[in-house]
């Protein structure tokens, strides 16, 4: 006796976008899970030996459009802009670039100096590092 099963496509597609919001799927940094995520701003995370570098793009920005804060291991980065008057004498078709905001927060692995913290914004990409405690850094263990 044959069984037959109908089964709905659309719901086939929905399910296969959740497959990839698996963690074994994200590409990983060799460091713990991050716990904290919200916003839209992307980020690059990577470590060295001593610090955490963080790299956002962030073209048309100025310094002072940009705020960065670390505080109790969670990095948080906003930026806002408003366009300025409009022109006397000109008649606008279109007009998209009147204001923009992003914004980031991410609890970063590890243990950081909060207070050594600098950051830099160079044509268009925000770097930030944050140095590593004592604590943060692996210890190599002499094997006898």
């Amino acid at each position: 006796m044959t069984t037959l099963v109908t089964r709905d496509p659309m719901s086939l597609l929905q399910n296969f976008g959740r497959l990839f919001e698996d963690s074994y799927f994200r590409p990983g940094l060799g460091l713990e899970s991050f716990e904290l995520e919200e916003g839209t701003l992307p980020l690059d995370i990577s470590q060295t030996e001593k610090e955490m570098v963080v790299r956002a793009s962030l073209p048309g920005y100025k310094r002072e459009d940009v705020d960065v804060q670390v505080h109790d291991g969670i990095l948080s980065i906003s930026a806002g802009y408003e366009a300025g008057s409009e022109e006397q004498g000109e008649r606008y078709y279109r007009r998209e670039r009147r204001m923009g905001s992003v914004s980031r927060r991410v609890a970063l692995p590890g243990i950081v100096a909060e207070t050594e913290t600098h950051a830099e914004l160079k044509d268009g990409v925000l770097t930030v590092r944050i140095p590593l405690t004592e604590k943060a850094k692996p210890f190599k263990i002499a094997i006898q």
